[in-house]
């Protein structure tokens, strides 16, 4: 992959937006009614990776009203047939402005989006969808699962004004939400690219604008608690291990970024002390 040429940015009241900082709009097909979901879909990380490295695309589409031309595509292996979003956006500019401010060395990525799925398994958080890298025709590309029978995103969720069944879990898993995106600097969360299922899961998608090389945090009060097990993981993280997992998506100081931003944040958690941390509700098989 060649390698990005990023120098050190600088974030002065970057705003949020859909799919991108300021007027970017997400992707809007995740928000409507889902078809019914497939039978025998498979749930572990290493086969849906399998799956998205080598089905063949058979149709695509747009993935919705963003303006970085994504794509929704069917793949298909000749056993399973799903759907995933293909991202080859890859643009820097030396400047980036909005109504909302400006960002110097700004930069725009599939690649990050693959980076995020990756941090998001070492430390256990299972928020982002399986991500890989993939070409899609001339182009590298994040080939990302889409999630299936999703009801709405959060903003339908607050205008619609619904509640989660369960308000304990709702809040841990948005409070570790918020301390991922502050890990990883993503200055383009917004409420369109929070996705909730049926059964109330939430899923973090689109992270192209993340992993700024900043080494404070941008929101420092988002950091509230943290589930103990992935406080625990975020501690034990070290460069060794991010350079081996994500060197092929992340510059070097970018990854000092994420160490810089760890250290922070695990000072603001044992601060707080026993209050600081909890045993997450949800769980998998």
């Amino acid at each position: 992959m060649r390698r990005r040429l990023v120098s050190l940015a600088l974030v002065v009241l970057v705003g949020t937006g859909s799919l991108a900082v300021g007027l970017r709009a997400t992707p809007s097909s995740q928000e409507k009614a889902p078809a019914a979901v497939p039978a025998n879909l498979p749930t572990a990380d290493a086969d849906i990776e399998q799956f998205l490295l080598k089905a063949n695309v058979i149709k695509t589409r747009s993935a919705g009203k963003g303006i970085t031309n994504s794509v929704r595509a069917t793949l298909s292996d000749g056993v399973l047939t799903h759907d995933a979003h293909i991202q080859t956006i890859d643009e820097s500019k030396r400047e980036f402005r909005t109504d909302s401010g400006t960002e110097f060395n700004f930069r725009d990525s599939w690649s990050f989006n693959v980076a995020a799925y990756k941090l998001d398994r070492l430390l256990g958080l299972r928020l982002v969808p399986v991500t890989v890298q993939r070409r899609y025709r001339t182009s590298h590309a994040a080939f990302t699962w889409w999630i299936d029978d999703v009801q709405m995103d959060e903003a339908d969720r607050l205008k619609r004004k619904l509640q989660s069944p369960d308000p304990l879990g709702w809040n841990e898993e948005m409070q570790l939400v918020r301390l991922f995106d502050q890990l990883i600097y993503n200055v383009d969360r917004n409420l369109g690219n929070l996705i909730i299922t049926k059964d109330w899961t939430i899923w973090a998608i689109d992270h192209t604008r993340a992993f700024r090389t900043l080494t404070t945090l941008k929101t420092p009060g988002n950091v509230a608690r943290c589930d103990r097990q992935v406080f625990e993981r975020l501690k034990a993280l070290d460069r060794a291990t991010l350079r081996r997992e994500l060197s092929d998506y992340l510059q070097t100081w970018e990854i000092d970024g994420i160490l810089k931003r760890r250290d922070a944040i695990v000072t603001l958690i044992e601060q707080k002390g026993v209050p600081g941390l909890f045993d997450r509700r949800r769980k998998w098989q």
